[in-house]
């Protein structure tokens, strides 16, 4: 009787774990260049990159929409140890998100950042556990509040402004994290801190930027299989309304970011088109973006 009980657990508990919608399809590296390579540290490299996986993939309920495997989100996390000191680390974290181009076996990337500065404590084998509402462990809360970024760009990139829940998220683990004692939270952490990344995109000043996100991939990348023509006018709109937030805002955090995940993107675009188009779109981009304007040289 007890092992039938126990069957019937097990199949219920497995059957629901599949049933479980995965929203990410995450790939995580953790290196450690200047640190000295031997079998302990290797395997507690490996330890956190198994414990990172498992966070993302299954280790919080991030969203309650279900996705099909062929709209999961790609999600990259490249996790550099700068120094280890017994379970304390410090390292950058290089995050990357992609989502499927509708009608093709085309990602086009969302999200491309690298944060400079990550503290955290990590016991070997041991899970990562977020615990929401509270400062427990910064390596959860920071890839948490980069996981509702990811989630607010990608929502964003189907609805006008739709992903306002999950970058109301990411400011309230901001919020909640302004008294911890490691960096990045705060606003005087720098220009491109966590606070600024989600304070930026929050403001009505950025409005701009978000209907870029929303025109940029609906009303181009997503059609780009029925009509060239339009989808070509709907990313040049896109990009075009941007020179709003240049204007007051000036090679503002937020726009960087954009052109981070978009600059390779847009001369991939646009070399094929015809030389007015690429011209126009020339004289665009090196003013809005003029840190990439080499790279913008190639539509000349």
């Amino acid at each position: 009787m007890y092992l039938r009980i126990l069957t019937i657990f097990l199949f219920t508990l497995i059957f629901s774990f599949g049933l479980k919608s995965q929203v990410f399809n995450c790939e995580v590296q953790v290196i450690a260049p200047t640190l000295q390579n031997n079998p302990a540290n290797e395997e507690i490299f490996s330890s956190l990159k198994n414990a990172m996986v498992e966070y993302v993939n299954y280790g919080y309920t991030w969203t309650n929409d279900v996705y099909e495997q062929e709209e999961q989100i790609n999600v990259s996390f490249l996790l550099t140890i700068n120094s280890k000191s017994g379970n304390n680390f410090t390292a950058k974290l290089q995050v990357n998100s992609q989502r499927p181009v509708f009608n093709s076996d085309y990602r086009t990337m969302l999200f491309n950042y690298v944060d400079q500065e990550v503290s955290f404590q990590y016991l070997r084998n041991s899970p990562i556990q977020y615990f929401e509402g509270q400062h427990v462990n910064n390596l959860a809360d920071v890839l948490a509040f980069y996981i509702y970024m990811i989630l607010g760009y990608d929502y964003d990139s189907f609805s006008l402004e739709g992903g306002t829940p999950y970058f109301n998220k990411a400011d309230q683990i901001v919020s909640i994290c302004q008294s911890a004692s490691e960096s990045g939270w705060k606003s005087n952490d720098g220009d491109n801190s966590r606070f600024w990344l989600i304070q930026n995109t929050l403001q009505p000043q950025f409005n701009a930027l978000r209907k870029c996100y929303y025109n940029y991939h609906i009303g181009g990348l997503d059609r780009c299989y029925l009509d060239r023509v339009k989808c070509l006018e709907s990313i040049s709109s896109s990009i075009g309304d941007l020179m709003e937030i240049h204007q007051s805002r000036p090679s503002s955090f937020n726009m960087q970011l954009f052109f981070n995940a978009k600059s390779d993107e847009l001369i991939k675009i646009y070399l094929p088109a015809e030389k007015g188009l690429k011209i126009k779109m020339y004289n665009l981009l090196s003013q809005i973006d003029p840190s990439r304007i080499k790279t913008y040289n190639k539509l000349k």
